[in-house]
């Protein structure tokens, strides 16, 4: 594609060299550049991609998009923006002749349930006859066929070329993710969402953000590009937001006034029933996954679908059709008499929501083996201690994703939220022989409560990434121990 071709509709400072240059490929990673690529120096938060243009124009790049002059020899164009993140976002959707233009796009954000609502919005739009999209942190996928997932949201560059792959197969509807960071690095610019979603807030990344504030109002970025927004009104941050907003809004909860709202509520260990309530009726639902915020995850996935028109027999039957998202409150099939439940919670309110779920339905003790990720938000460790002794029984504290840190140092972070309660304790900080002392303490009834990691089939050390499945772990422990 002609360069010109790719700035249609950017903002650009000025350009030295031609505009009539042929761009094969475009990149942010100089590594992967190849002859006749253009190359965005992106400032990272640990590198600056301005330091390796010179490596990117070895490689061949014939155009670099930059925001300060680099010295680099040969034949280069170079087009100064102001922001190169935004630059390319934009780039990238002329690159893939803006694949989102022509279908429903679905944009998810909040701290907790992202990845749940996705999933539910899915099931239910393809009870309704559409072929779907959706880009999370578990998984990309369309229809049945999966793609890996490095991130919550792509890069910009990434995105636009899975979104272009999506629509090339027949995708009519994307459902997508919305991290704050996505927001704050201009991952989603030139997205105009049809619908956007915001699930709820609570205390998460704020080794990014500065405060609690700056991570809602980077959230709430969101629906300043969405054409429909969908509000849990139940939470602070949701109506701060709505009285922010001017776009067209349904709103949904439990507990204040809202469009869409449940009432008769009963949680089992198996699942969730409720009569789900609209402007034009309501039915009944009955969903597989366990708690009140599988409540609120299925009222928001309702309200996107009943604002798309969508019957509500068919809602309920897409509700109902999921019976579970990998590694969210996932039970584990044992064969023990106790229950192992595997959940991806590593933020206060996510960890309190499954403790409080466990705790209403267990006949036995509460075990819950937690850590905190290394190189993340430190003053949610204490917080993540005293929530977890003050719903459990046991607790197990353990790694999670140490990254540059020293495991203990984390754990200790951690342990004088867990010494505010009553809650007898243990330190272990080897995670799979946690999961073992976890694993041969319980007894019949108990519920064992493995949290922080969830559908992640790794773990992230200093020096290297290991393979960490704990599914896996957990029957190759109970296999031992039966074979013992």
């Amino acid at each position: 594609m002609k360069l010109i071709k790719l700035l249609e509709g950017i903002d650009y400072e000025k350009i030295e060299g031609t505009y009539n240059v042929d761009v094969g490929d475009m990149h942010y990673d100089s590594r992967r550049v190849t002859n006749g690529s253009l190359f965005f120096c992106i400032k990272g938060l640990t590198v600056d991609g301005h330091d390796f243009a010179a490596q990117a124009i070895d490689r061949g790049a014939k155009v670099l998009v930059l925001e300060r002059d680099v010295n680099v020899g040969g034949n280069i164009t170079k087009v100064f923006v102001k922001d190169t993140r935004v630059a390319m976002a934009y780039m990238a959707k002329n690159y893939y002749h803006n694949p989102t233009r022509d279908i429903t796009s679905i944009g998810i954000t909040g701290t907790n349930g992202k990845t749940t609502v996705t999933h539910l919005i899915k099931s239910i739009l393809e009870r309704a006859g559409h072929k779907v999209g959706l880009i999370g942190t578990i998984t990309n996928m369309v229809g049945d066929r999966k793609m890996p997932s490095e991130r919550t949201t792509p890069e910009s560059l990434d995105l636009q070329a899975i979104l272009r792959d999506m629509v090339d197969d027949g995708a009519d509807s994307i459902v997508m993710e919305v991290s704050s960071h996505s927001l704050c690095l201009g991952r989603v610019e030139g997205i105009m969402y049809d619908i956007g979603v915001f699930t709820n807030l609570s205390q998460d990344h704020l080794d990014f953000h500065d405060n609690m504030e700056e991570y809602r109002d980077a959230k709430a970025r969101l629906f300043d590009q969405c054409r429909t927004a969908i509000i849990n009104v139940d939470d602070e941050a949701g109506r701060w937001i709505m009285d922010k907003i001017t776009t067209q809004t349904y709103t949904y909860g439990i507990c204040k006034e809202a469009d869409i709202y449940a009432r008769e509520l009963e949680i089992t260990e198996r699942g969730v029933t409720f009569s789900l309530h609209t402007p034009h009726g309501g039915t009944g639902i009955n969903l597989g996954i366990p708690g009140i915020f599988s409540i609120y995850n299925a009222l928001a996935a309702a309200s996107v679908c009943y604002s798309l028109g969508i019957p509500l027999d068919v809602i309920a039957q897409g509700l109902e059709a999921v019976k579970g998202v990998d590694g969210r409150f996932e039970l584990l099939d044992t064969g023990t008499d106790y229950s192992v439940i595997l959940d991806y919670a590593h933020t206060p309110d996510g960890l309190e929501n499954i403790l409080r779920t466990a705790k209403g339905f267990a006949k036995g003790k509460v075990i819950t083996l937690f850590g905190c990720g290394g190189d993340r938000d430190q003053a949610k460790r204490p917080i993540m201690g005293e929530i977890a002794g003050k719903y459990s029984d046991y607790c197990i504290i353990t790694s999670d994703n140490p990254r540059s840190e020293e495991p203990m140092d984390i754990i200790m972070d951690i342990v004088p939220g867990v010494r505010k309660t009553d809650c007898p304790y243990t330190i272990i900080e080897n995670r799979r022989e946690a999961i073992e002392f976890a694993l041969t303490h319980a007894k019949k009834d108990d519920v064992v409560l493995l949290t922080g990691k969830g559908h992640e089939t790794y773990q992230i050390l200093k020096d290297r990434t290991i393979p960490f499945d704990e599914k896996k772990i957990v029957l190759e422990i109970l296999g031992k121990n039966e074979r013992e």
